[in-house]
């Protein structure tokens, strides 16, 4: 999978620009708040049809502007594919493949497989479990479509038993049949995500611990923990015992939305008593085993976003992740970066084709 051009129109802070990339690594330098996490966060747009920095659409449009187009042509499987993603204020996003517009969003997820690494990786440790959901969800996402459609139909599910349970309190009433319904409903998908999450991370995190000793060359322990009320009850009899604590907060109190994962350091929480490169190492490491996953299930080698990849890591951490790069499993990879000598030295160290573009 490579991305051959980008065009980009009004998104954030480019007006027009045009990319010509190289098919092995293509480097954004410049001084900070110049654009080049922004480039990057466009390549991630035409893959996942949203900003990886920004969930609120239009604040991704250009100040000056009413609109921002996203233009990019992919070469996968010796095709080439044209993805355009655009949005207009006051109206709809509209993501196109090869001139068709998606009728739902989630029909694209996969098709473009990426990964990006990122210092806004640092939520997956200090914000709460939804972050870590949503990183679960999205690798699993990218190869298997069921698993996008049952949490879709989860999480809407959950919705209208939430909604319920405030028109219970609101009217001073109860409804056990109805209630039962979206009980089921959960079961059901809740049951199908749970098995997913398990067996997937029963692949994941071998490969996640094998990079991370790659990387850190370290005697530390590092590992990843699934925490699920799954582990406990079906789901269906665990609904069946919340129903009192539910309806006295109005919201669903156990489920597959509960899930969480525990990042762990010589057994403690990394959070905690991981250093500052630690820490990174552990994302890093996360990160490359989310592509290695896709890669080994789709494959294809997903394009590799490096944002600011060489902040705050010693000379010995960074020669592994150059090392790593350098590797033929990867494929094509998109760094940023401050310094465009540094960049450009550690870069002739892996004997590969580059591009360097000066923003």
């Amino acid at each position: 999978m490579n991305l051959n051009t980008l065009s980009l129109v009004n998104y954030k802070n480019f007006e027009s620009q045009v990319f010509d990339f190289d098919v092995k690594i293509n480097c954004f330098v410049g001084a900070n708040g110049i654009g080049k996490t922004n480039a990057l966060d466009a390549i991630y747009h035409l893959a996942f049809g949203k900003s990886y920095f920004n969930p609120i659409a239009v604040q991704n449009i250009n100040h000056n502007a009413e609109f921002f187009v996203v233009d990019g042509n992919f070469s996968k499987y010796e095709r080439t594919e044209k993805i355009i993603v655009s949005l207009k204020r006051g109206q709809k996003k509209v993501i196109k493949k090869n001139g068709k517009a998606y009728e739902k969003f989630s029909e694209h997820i996969g098709f473009i497989p990426l990964v990006i690494i990122s210092p806004a990786d640092r939520d997956l440790i200090i914000e709460g479990s939804d972050t870590r959901r949503k990183f679960i969800d999205s690798v699993i996402s990218q190869s298997d479509k069921s698993y996008l459609t049952e949490l879709i139909n989860y999480n809407k599910v959950l919705s209208q038993r939430n909604a319920l349970l405030k028109y219970f309190a609101v009217n001073n009433t109860f409804n056990n049949d109805t209630l039962s319904i979206y009980n089921e409903q959960l079961h059901n998908y809740g049951t199908e995500i749970f098995k997913k999450r398990d067996a997937f991370l029963k692949t994941f995190i071998p490969i996640f611990k094998a990079r991370y000793e790659a990387i850190s060359q370290s005697k530390e322990t590092i590992d990843l923990q699934y925490k699920s009320d799954l582990f406990d009850d079906e789901l269906i009899d665990l609904l069946k015992k919340s129903i009192n604590k539910d309806r006295a907060i109005q919201y669903t109190t156990v489920g597959t939305h509960k899930d969480d994962l525990v990042f762990l350091i010589d057994d403690f929480p990394i959070k905690k008593f991981g250093s500052q490169g630690q820490q990174k190492s552990f994302l890093i490491a996360l990160k490359l085993a989310q592509f290695d996953f896709i890669k080994l299930q789709s494959g294809v080698s997903p394009i590799l976003l490096l944002d600011d990849i060489f902040d705050k890591l010693d000379e010995n951490r960074v020669a592994q992740i150059i090392n790593l790069v350098d590797d033929e499993h990867f494929g094509q990879i998109f760094i940023s970066d401050t310094h465009a000598e540094r960049t450009e030295d550690v870069i002739k160290q892996t004997h590969q084709s580059y591009k360097i573009f000066k923003l």
